[in-house]
């Protein structure tokens, strides 16, 4: 029974995503490769003194990303320093300089990781206002360089890739403001709170008082799944009632963080004029999720481990709305997406259900992967592929035309390096540096041992891949956490931003090379298959040492 309602929760976001991903992704190539500008966007571009017809080098391009990041960082960390000064701060005081660190790098870089409990920590001003926004404006960067390495694939001899600011513009007017607003409308109908009634103190069944929150949440809610940000408006997240409420609405949250990252396969093959090529792509892509939540599910299932077993069932942490399977659904798709929403409690999962949430970010996040992320994620994972299957018939490996030579092989490399550099390196810190470790294993972690080592080593790679969810059982609001985490997300965002868009621009000054009865075919099965081997098995070489001493040791005894 429970497998049928796996097969039917899936089922039931497949369909809206089928028939939606070929509308949804011709709109988004035209909104990229339009030649008009809205009368707001023009207005826009006089204000910050921005020429839209002048494209940029991919040098240029990147200053855009980086400027526009750091104001980002500043703003969001002012804001929360001043909070008790701004209105509709409901009382609250400012939060520590290295927690408001670490919460401006985490929104700014699409991660939304939070060391602290949202709705007794920050105010609707700063929620609205800087969270909030960069909700969106930190997923339409996403989108930009996504689209800028798309055009590296489609230019011929050019020296530019775009121009940043009109592509973050039209990402955050066309795209994800219009479509967050029906999102925030829908989730409304279906009982997630939007006001500004601050706390309210309520009288329970039973006689007794309580404090009952609320707030704009439905509007926050729907870009942080459309976005792929994850942040929740409460410390339960997507677990409370206020949030989620109901199994569908649950299943529509689950289409939100769906609908970009599916759709812009599509995207990728009308600006490259082939949309055989983004079927390719996004078969690949579903491979691997339906193989990651085959596992997940089976694994909770299973209930592995003495607790479940004795209980009858591994449904601590869950919500009996979702039950098993809409639980493994929703957390599968949040952390193969870099949304980091949640459902239900990952540390409450059994040991290997918890890894496997674990290992859809040690794949890259590429499975559709978060908005933008995830395409300019699989298709360097595309280049590597076709690097690879060049070597075994010998002949120089091409991707679209464009010969994958020296320069584009180095920068595709340091790419895949990038994350398990930075997840591994902040572990190992975490457990070397003697006053450090001290922190971590007497403050941080609260269960000691093999899972207490999985907590850290999760936290990292969710800082890395800029996914945002955690294993609940680590406390995070520390100085070291707060700081490594916060240098971690920051890296883990930007050098890969900086591989892919020097990437686009080494490919987009190419000129056109004709296929040849050696070329491999990039639009069939057979290179499906390769995208999706190669995505494992880089992710199987680099990280399966360091699972064994965590999940692995914890699920496998």
């Amino acid at each position: 029974m429970e497998w049928i309602l796996a097969f039917a929760g899936l089922l039931t976001v497949a369909i809206p995503l089928a028939a939606l991903h070929r509308p949804f992704g011709d709109y988004m190539a035209w909104v990229y490769t339009s030649a008009k500008d809205w009368r707001v966007e023009r207005g826009l571009y006089k204000v910050i003194g921005v020429d839209p017809r002048a494209a940029q080098t991919w040098q240029a391009y990147l200053r855009g990303v980086l400027t526009f990041s750091l104001v980002g960082v500043l703003l969001v960390y002012l804001f929360q320093r001043l909070q008790e000064w701004l209105p509709y701060s409901l009382g609250m005081t400012a939060p520590s300089e290295h927690l408001s660190f670490n919460t401006a790098i985490s929104f700014v870089t699409n991660t939304n990781w939070q060391s602290y409990s949202p709705d007794t920590t920050l105010g609707y001003t700063v929620q609205l206002a800087a969270l909030a926004v960069q909700n969106f404006v930190s997923a339409a960067v996403g989108i930009a360089v996504a689209i800028a390495l798309v055009r590296g694939l489609a230019y011929r001899k050019s020296g530019t890739i775009g121009n940043f600011w009109v592509d973050l513009v039209r990402g955050t007017l066309r795209v994800l403001l219009p479509v967050a607003l029906v999102a925030a409308i829908v989730l409304m109908v279906g009982g997630v709170i939007q006001n500004f009634n601050g706390f309210q103190e309520v009288t329970t069944l039973g006689g007794g008082t309580a404090t009952v929150p609320g707030g704009p949440v439905a509007s926050q809610e729907a870009i942080k799944e459309l976005g792929t940000n994850g942040g929740g408006f409460f410390n339960a997240n997507s677990a409370h009632p206020f949030e989620n409420p109901a199994a569908w609405t649950s299943l529509f949250e689950i289409l939100l963080m769906l609908l970009i990252p599916v759709s812009l396969t599509r995207t990728f093959g009308r600006m490259v004029g082939d949309t055989r090529q983004g079927y390719a792509i996004l078969a690949a892509m579903s491979i691997l999720f339906v193989a990651s939540f085959a596992a997940m599910t089976a694994f909770e299932l299973a209930g592995g481990g003495t607790a479940p077993q004795l209980a009858g069932g591994a449904m601590e942490g869950k919500e009996v709305r979702f039950g098993i399977p809409g639980s493994t659904l929703f957390d599968t798709t949040s952390t193969i997406t870099s949304t980091g929403a949640v459902n239900s409690m990952l540390d409450s999962y059994t040991a290997l259900g918890g890894m496997m949430a674990m290992l859809n970010m040690m794949l890259g996040e590429v499975a559709p992967g978060g908005v933008g992320a995830g395409l300019y994620g699989i298709l360097v994972m595309a280049v590597i592929a076709v690097f690879i299957a060049g070597l075994l018939v010998g002949r120089t490996p091409e991707y679209l035309g464009k010969k994958i030579g020296a320069r584009e092989i180095k920068l595709a490399s340091l790419y895949i390096l990038v994350t398990p550099v930075l997840v591994l390196v902040g572990t190992a810190l975490s457990f070397a540096i003697p006053g450090v470790r001290d922190e971590v294993a007497h403050t941080s972690i609260w269960n000691p041992g093999v899972h207490g080592f999985s907590e850290v080593l999760y936290a990292f790679t969710s800082a890395a891949n800029n996914n945002g969810s955690a294993f609940a059982g680590l406390t995070a609001a520390t100085p070291w956490m707060d700081t490594a985490l916060g240098v971690t997300m920051l890296l883990g965002r930007f050098i890969p931003i900086v591989l892919v868009l020097a990437l686009a621009g080494s490919l987009a000054k190419q000129g056109g090379v004709p296929a040849t009865v050696g070329t491999l075919p990039t639009h069939r099965p057979l290179f499906t298959a390769l995208v999706a081997a190669a995505v494992v098995l880089v992710a199987a070489l680099t990280y399966l040492p360091v699972l064994a001493l965590g999940p692995l040791a914890e699920g496998l005894v």
